[in-house]
C-alpha cells in the first residue's frame, strides 16, 4: 500500500491488505474514477496485489482479518477524503495483524530455506522472493519459462493445504510427469474482466451475498482475495461512424443505453473490497492491461514474485507477450478464483516454436499471426502451453509478440508465451513505467533464472514437441471468411473467394450458384447511385485488441490512407468505415504523426475505445445496404484488424467475413471488395486517370519504422492512464447504492437476481444421471460460443423480444445480448439464438429453433425447453467436435442449464467452455475416437439414459460410461470431468455453490 505523508497528496489505495477484512455500510458519492479510496496521479499506477498470497490459505490469518470487522471501516469513495491520518491509523492496525500473521507462516513454510533477499544495486534490498537457483535442483534448468512461473507460485503457495510439496515436485518433474496428465493447483497473482463478463460475474457475486445470509453466514465472507481489475470496453456500439462527431456520440448512447450496468459495476467497486474498475471510453481490457495494469513483477510487502492472471476474456493471452503467464477463464471459474480457491489445472505440455530470420519488406504482424495460427492448428496444442524462442524473438517488437500472444485462442493454445527480454523491458519504457520499477522486474527476474538474455549462453530447454518457423517465409494474407485459422495467402484471395462462392454451405463455401456469382445489384445511397456484387466489402473496421495495440501496423494503415489520398482515391460512401483503438495513446501518436486527418478523409473516424465490430457491436447498416443485401441475397463481407469473424459474429448481413492487419483493412475498403488480385488488378483510378495499385499506396518498413520513432512517445502512454483515472463527466455523476447487499429491482431488464442458489442446503446434492432424457438438439462440427450465446443484437422475432416488449421495452432500446447478461431471463431466452445456427433436426433449415419430439411441433429452442421442464424431461445436446469454440462465455454454460440441459455429447469441446461445462454442474461427455452421432445412428430423436454412481467417491476423472437408448443402441463415452477437483464441483451442483458451501462452513 501507498501512504501519504503530505496532507495534500490524496493516495491510491486498492484495499489489498485488507481484502479479507469485512466491511461497513459504504455511502453514495462520486469521487474518484478508478482509485478505491484515493486518487494520485503522481501514485495512479502503484496499485497493489493482495499480500503474499500463501496467507489467504490460512483459517488463522482469516479469522484474525474477521476480528477487525468491528474496528476498521470498508474502504470505499465513502473515506472522508479530508482525513487521511486517521485512515492510517487503521490501516497500521490492520497491517500489524497481518504482518504477525506472513511472519509466523513463513517460519512454518516448506519452503522457508530458499526465501532470499534481492539486494537493490545501489544498496539496500528491493524485497525477499523464493529462489528457483538456491533449490539446487538441476531440472529446473531444464523448465520451460512457462513452467517455471507454475513452480514459483507452487513453492511461495506450498502451505501443504491447497498446495502440497507433492505438487511443487510434480512441477519439478514437469519432462516426466507432464505426458501423465497429472493435476496441479495454481495461485494467480489477480483477475481481469471486461464488463460483457464482468457484468455476470459481480451479478453473481451479489446473490452469493444473499445465499449466505440464507444459509446464516457472513455475507462479507464474498469478497475478492486477489486484485480484480474490470474494464467496461464491450458496450460501445458503432451507431455513428465517418463523422467528425462520432466518438461523443456513440459515447453518449453507450450512456443512455447502458446506465443501469454502469451504475451496478460502479456499485460493485464500493461494496467488494480488491476491485478496480476501469470506466467506458478508456480503451479495450487487454490493451489496458498491456500497457497500464500488468505488473510483470508484484512487490507485495516486500515479497517479490511473477505477475499472473486469468481473465474472463479468452484473449486475456495478450499479456503474454509481455512475459506475464495469462491465459481466459470462464467467468464462473474466474468469480471461484476472486474468493480464494485455487485453480486446477492438468499441468500442461509445452510447444516451442523457434523462430530465425525476420519478415520481410511489407509483411506486418498480422500476416505473421495469421499464419503462426495456421501451424499450430495444424499441429495441435489444445490444453497446451506455446513458448516462442529463437534469434527471430530480437526483429520482433512486444507489440508483434503481443498480436502472437493474442491470438492463441484461435490455434487452440492455453497460452502463447513470450518469456521477458530487452525488447520486454524497452517495451516498460515506452509505456511509461518507472526506472526504478523496470529495474526491480529485471533484477528479480535474471535472480530467479526467468530473464532471457541472448547475449548470454543458455541451458538448453526441454519443450514437448517442437516447430520452427523462418520469418522471412510469412506472406502477406487475409483469413476467413468463417474461421480465424482458414489463412488465406494475398496472392491467392481471388481464387479463394470464387472458390468459396462454388463450394457447398460450409466454413469454406456459400453455395451460390454459377448464374448468380455475377449479378450486379444497384440502389440509392442517399441520393447517389450505388451497387453490390458478391463480395462487396459493406464493413471495413480498424479495431480490436490484436492489432490497435501496434504502432507499426496503426501507422501503416495512416500512411496507406495518406498516400490513397494523395493519389485521389476515395472508399465508397456506402461502405461502413470505423477506427476503434484500444488506447488513448493510439489517438495520440495518429494525431501527432499527422495521419490520423487522412484516416478522417477515407472515412475512418474515431468512433469509440472499445472493441466494436469484433464482438459484433458494429451497429446498423444503413437501410438502403441492408435491403440490398436481403432483398437480392448477396453476399455481403466485412473486412476488420480482429481476432474472430464466425458467421453472424460481426454483423448478421455480412456472411463473409475476413480479418486482415489496418492497412488492408484500408486498401480492401479502397477497393470495395474481396474479389480482387492486389498483384494484377488495380485498386482503382487516381486523379491524374491512371490506375493505382496496391504497391503504389503500401508503405515500406522503413517509412513505418520512421513514423513510429518520431510519434510514439512514452509522455503519451503516461498521460492517456493519468486521465483513465480521472474518469468522465458521465461515470462520475453515476450514483452508488449504498448496502453491501444488493437492492434487486424486480422491474429492472438489466439486472436479474439469477436462480443458481436459490433453495441451496449446505449438504452438497451428490452426483445425478439422467434417465429417458430427449435430445433438444443436434449439432455438427465447431459450434461456437457465439452460436450458443451470442453476444451482439436481439432479433425482433426472438423470444427475448417478446420478453422485453412485455416489460415494456421498444425495439429501439433491446441493445445487445452482451449487454443484458446480467439477466437471466434475457440470456436463457438467448441461448441457441444465433440465427446462423445449424440444428440437424431441422434436416438443413438453418435458425434458432428445434423439434420438440414428443409432439413434433417446430418451436424456438427457449419454448421447447420450457415445453419438456414442464413435463418433467431432461434435455441432452448432440454435438461434434470442437464444440464451445470462441470466446469464454460463461453463458454459453449457464444458458443450457437454465433451459434444463443435463449432459451434452461431444467429439470434443474447447478447453474453456468445457471447463464452464463443468461449472455450471452439467455433465461432459465425449464420444470415443472414430465415432460421433452420425457414425453410431443417432438421429436425435433416441431417448438417453446414463447413470452414476450415487456417491462421488465411486467416480474417476475421465473414466468410461455407458450411455443408452430407447432404440436398444448402447455407446461408450469418456467423462470429461478432468479432475478431482471438478468431480467435487459436479458433487456440489456447481463450482460457486461449491464455494458457498465451504465458506458457509467456516
Amino acid at each position: 500500500m501507498y501512504l501519504s505523508t503530505c496532507r495534500s497528496t490524496w493516495i491510491l489505495v486498492r484495499a489489498s491488505t485488507l481484502s479479507a477484512i469485512p466491511s461497513s455500510t459504504s455511502t453514495s458519492t462520486s469521487t474518484s474514477a478508478v482509485s478505491r479510496i484515493f486518487y494520485s496521479p503522481s501514485l495512479s499506477r502503484q496499485i497493489q496485489p493482495a499480500p503474499f498470497s500463501v496467507s489467504y490459505r490460512s483459517f488463522s490469518f482469516s479469522s484474525a482479518l474477521r476480528s477487525l470487522r468491528c474496528s476498521v471501516p470498508r474502504w470505499s469513495y465513502g473515506v472522508d477524503r479530508c482525513s487521511p491520518i486517521n485512515l492510517r491509523a487503521q490501516i497500521r492496525t490492520a497491517s500489524s495483524v497481518i504482518e504477525r500473521n506472513v511472519a509466523t507462516m513463513a517460519s512454518e513454510h516448506p519452503f522457508k530455506g530458499i526465501f532470499t533477499s534481492l539486494p537493490k544495486p545501489g544498496g539496500g534490498e528491493f524485497g525477499k522472493f523464493y529462489s528457483l537457483p538456491v533449490l539446487n535442483d538441476p531440472r529446473t534448468d531444464k523448465l520451460p519459462f512457462s513452467i517455471r512461473i507454475l513452480l514459483e507460485s507452487a513453492i511461495r503457495n506450498c502451505d501443504n493445504l491447497q498446495v502440497s510439496k507433492d505438487d511443487v515436485e510434480k512441477i519439478l518433474d514437469w519432462e516426466n510427469t507432464a505426458p501423465m496428465q497429472v493435476e496441479i493447483p495454481f495461485k494467480l497473482a489477480r483477475v481481469l474482466l471486461q464488463d460483457f463478463t464482468g457484468v455476470p460475474s459481480v451479478v453473481d457475486l451479489a446473490s452469493m451475498r444473499d445465499a449466505m445470509k440464507e444459509l446464516g453466514s457472513d455475507p462479507d465472507k464474498i469478497n475478492p482475495l486477489v486484485p480484480v481489475d474490470l474494464v467496461i470496453d464491450h458496450s460501445v456500439q458503432v451507431d455513428v461512424a465517418r463523422s467528425e462527431n462520432a466518438l461523443q456520440a456513440n459515447m453518449d448512447i453507450e450512456f443512455q443505453r447502458n446506465k443501469e450496468r454502469f451504475a451496478f459495476l460502479r456499485w460493485g467497486s464500493t461494496a467488494f473490497l480488491n476491485m478496480l474498475v476501469v470506466p467506458p471510453g478508456s480503451g479495450i481490457v487487454h490493451q489496458v492491461n498491456l500497457e497500464y495494469l500488468g505488473r510483470v513483477v508484484f512487490n507485495s510487502d516486500g515479497v517479490l514474485y511473477p505477475d499472473s492472471l486469468v481473465g474472463t476474456d479468452s484473449h486475456t493471452t495478450m499479456i503474454d507477450g509481455l512475459g506475464v503467464a495469462g491465459w481466459g477463464v470462464g467467468g464462473i471459474e474466474a468469480e471461484a478464483a476472486m474468493l480464494g480457491q485455487s485453480l486446477s489445472m492438468v499441468l500442461p505440455g509445452v510447444v516451442g516454436f523457434r523462430m530465425t530470420g525476420k519478415l520481410c519488406d511489407g509483411v506486418t504482424a498480422t500476416d505473421l499471426v495469421l499464419t503462426v495460427t495456421q501451424m499450430l492448428r495444424k499441429h495441435g496444442v489444445v490444453g497446451k502451453f506455446v513458448e516462442f524462442y529463437g534469434p527471430g524473438l530480437a526483429s520482433l517488437s512486444l507489440a508483434d509478440r503481443a498480436t502472437i500472444a493474442n491470438m492463441s485462442p484461435e490455434y487452440g493454445a492455453t497460452m502463447g508465451f513470450f518469456p521477458v527480454d530487452h525488447m520486454t523491458l524497452k517495451y516498460l519504457r515506452l509505456t511509461g513505467r518507472t526506472e526504478e520499477t523496470i529495474t526491480m522486474i529485471e533484477e528479480y527476474l535474471r535472480a530467479n533464472k526467468m530473464f532471457f538474455d541472448y547475449n548470454e549462453p543458455q541451458e538448453e530447454r526441454v519443450y514437448s514437441s517442437y516447430l520452427e518457423l523462418e520469418l522471412a517465409d510469412v506472406e502477406p494474407c487475409v483469413s476467413g471468411p468463417k474461421r480465424p485459422n482458414d489463412s488465406v495467402p494475398l496472392k491467392d484471395m481471388k481464387s479463394d473467394w470464387h472458390a468459396c462462392l462454388d463450394n457447398k454451405h460450409g466454413f469454406k463455401g456459400f453455395a451460390v450458384p454459377k448464374q448468380e456469382q455475377n449479378k450486379v445489384v444497384k440502389f440509392t445511397f442517399h441520393g447517389l447511385p450505388a451497387e453490390l456484387k458478391h463480395g462487396s466489402v459493406v464493413i471495413a473496421a480498424i479495431t480490436s485488441c490484436t492489432n490497435t495495440s501496434n504502432p507499426s501496423v496503426m501507422l501503416g494503415a495512416g500512411l496507406v490512407a495518406k498516400k490513397a489520398c494523395e493519389l485521389g482515391l476515395e472508399v465508397k460512401p456506402w461502405i461502413k468505415t470505423s477506427l476503434a483503438p484500444g488506447s488513448g495513446a493510439v489517438t495520440k501518436y495518429l494525431h501527432k504523426s499527422g495521419l490520423q486527418k487522412y484516416l478522417n478523409q477515407q472515412g475512418f473516424n474515431l468512433v469509440g475505445y472499445g472493441c466494436t465490430t469484433c464482438i459484433g457491436n458494429s451497429g446498423d447498416l444503413d437501410e438502403s445496404v441492408a435491403s440490398a443485401i436481403t432483398n437480392n441475397d448477396i453476399v455481403a463481407a466485412a473486412v476488420l484488424s480482429g481476432n474472430r469473424n464466425f458467421e453472424g459474429r460481426v454483423h448478421p448481413l455480412t456472411r463473409a467475413n475476413y480479418l486482415a492487419s489496418p492497412p488492408l483493412v484500408v486498401a480492401y475498403a479502397l477497393a470495395g471488395t474481396v474479389d480482387i488480385d492486389f498483384e494484377k488488378e488495380p485498386i482503382g483510378i487516381g486523379k491524374d486517370g491512371k490506375h493505382v495499385y496496391l504497391k503504389d499506396i503500401w508503405p515500406s518498413n522503413e517509412e513505418i519504422a520512421e513514423v513510429v520513432q518520431s510519434s510514439v512517445l512514452p509522455e503519451m502512454f503516461k498521460s492517456t492512464y493519468e486521465a483513465i483515472a480521472q474518469g468522465n463527466p458521465f461515470w462520475n455523476q453515476l450514483s452508488v447504492p449504498s448496502s453491501n447487499l444488493y437492492a434487486w429491482d424486480p422491474n429492472s431488464t438489466y439486472i436479474h437476481q439469477p436462480p443458481y442458489f436459490k433453495g441451496m442446503s449446505v449438504d452438497p446434492p451428490g452426483p445425478h444421471g439422467v434417465k429417458e432424457a430427449y435430445c433438444l438438439l443436434n449439432f455438427g462440427d465447431s459450434i461456437t460460443t457465439d452460436h450458443i450465446s451470442p453476444a451482439g443484437s436481439i432479433h425482433k422475432d426472438s423470444p427475448a423480444a417478446k420478453y422485453l416488449m412485455e416489460l415494456g421495452v421498444q425495439r429501439k432500446d433491446f441493445n445487445s445480448y452482451g449487454s443484458r447478461r446480467g439477466n437471466d431471463e434475457v440470456m436463457s431466452r438467448g441461448t441457441f439464438a444465433n440465427i446462423r445456427i445449424v440444428n440437424k433436426l431441422l434436416n438443413g433449415e438453418v435458425g434458432p429453433k428445434t423439434i420438440h419430439i414428443p409432439t413434433g411441433e417446430k418451436l424456438y429452442v427457449y419454448d421447447a425447453a420450457m415445453k419438456y421442464k414442464s413435463e418433467g424431461h431432461d434435455t441432452i445436446v448432440l454435438a461434434g467436435a470442437e464444440y464451445g469454440s470462441g470466446s469464454s462465455r460463461d453463458w454459453a454454460a449457464k444458458g443450457p442449464m437454465l433451459l434444463g440441459v443435463k449432459v451434452v455429447i461431444a467429439k470434443s469441446f474447447e478447453r474453456i467452455h468445457r471447463s464452464n461445462l463443468v461449472g455450471m454442474g452439467i455433465i461432459p461427455l465425449c464420444f470415443k475416437p472414430g465415432e460421433d452421432a452420425e457414425t453410431l445412428g443417432l438421429t436425435g430423436h433416441e431417448r438417453y439414459t446414463i447413470d452414476f454412481p450415487l456417491r462421488i467417491s465411486d467416480i474417476r476423472p475421465g473414466e468410461d460410461v455407458t450411455v443408452t437408448s430407447d432404440s436398444a443402441k448402447s455407446f461408450t463415452c469418456t467423462l470429461r470431468f478432468d479432475t478431482e477437483v471438478e468431480l467435487a464441483y459436479f458433487e456440489h451442483g456447481g463450482i460457486l455453490q461449491y464455494v458457498i458451501g465451504s465458506l458457509s462452513k467456516q
